[in-house]
């Protein structure tokens, strides 16, 4: 776009920070925003937050999704995700699955998992998803959910046993790891997905400009193999087709974070 992007990152309370700098931008296409699903996610996850993420904010257009992998130690009984179902239920709140803490992709895919498998399993929190596997490595932790590419180095080394891959199919870089949907949990499907958005009432021409430059940098050839190398699937798309996968993202998890998983503020 021939204009200088400065990169300004604002971490803390699961991105709440930065969007909420976000919302205060005047609305002309020069302060975006790369959110994920914890911004779908906040909503439900906290008493109360500073903007209103439906009506706040345009969405440019999707970027990217990646699926998880269900991982667990190898020294653990459960060969595979019925097996580990099966010992949820008959150990309910007995095991436990680590997390990069409340609100994070780790921490939405695997209450997401305890709901549509019905289990207990307990969560320990850690700070960041690295920690968390190396106690899965070590044998400390007996499962975890992590992004595909994070973590298949600890499968092939044997060091974790990965029992399913999150997304509606197998991954084709993966053929051999079956679905969580495919496994027994019917209608599993969960992708850690990016999106970029700008403060709601940009202009609509500088909107369809945002979108094209968008749409042309997923479709760079540099861009792609970047990506995908990752474990990415471009998505691309229109704002519309973003505004309402969001929508419906913020409706899912309204009815899956349960009142005491709620974060006050």
């Amino acid at each position: 776009m021939k204009q200088q992007v400065i990169v300004d990152n604002r971490p803390g309370a699961n991105g709440i920070v930065a969007t909420s700098v976000l919302a205060r931008a005047a609305a002309d296409g020069h302060t975006l925003m790369a959110v994920d699903v914890a911004h779908a996610a906040n909503p439900a996850l906290y008493d109360k937050i500073p903007y209103d993420t439906l009506k706040d904010f345009d969405a440019i257009g999707m970027v990217a999704r990646v699926p998880m992998v269900l991982l667990v130690h190898p020294a653990q009984p459960f060969k595979t995700v019925k097996d580990l179902v099966a010992y949820a239920k008959a150990n309910a709140g007995k095991l436990n699955y680590g997390s990069a803490g409340v609100g994070s992709a780790m921490f939405l895919v695997a209450e997401l998992f305890k709901a549509a498998a019905g289990i207990d399993v307990v969560q320990i929190a850690y700070k960041g998803g690295a920690p968390a596997l190396i106690e899965l490595a070590g044998g400390q932790l007996p499962m975890t959910f992590i992004s595909l590419v994070a973590g298949m180095p600890l499968v092939h080394s044997g060091r974790a046993r990965v029992l399913g891959v999150s997304s509606a199919q197998r991954f084709p870089v993966f053929p051999d790891v079956p679905t969580i949907a495919e496994s027994g949990v019917q209608g599993f499907e969960f992708y850690l997905w990016q999106s970029m958005i700008g403060p709601v009432g940009m202009p609509r021409a500088t909107l369809t400009r945002l979108n094209t430059e968008l749409n042309s940098a997923l479709s760079n050839a540099e861009v792609k193999e970047r990506l995908t190398q990752a474990g990415n699937e471009l998505i691309g798309g229109t704002p519309q087709q973003a505004t309402a996968f969001i929508r419906a993202d913020v409706e899912r998890w309204r009815k899956i974070i349960k009142p005491e998983m709620r974060i006050n503020r």
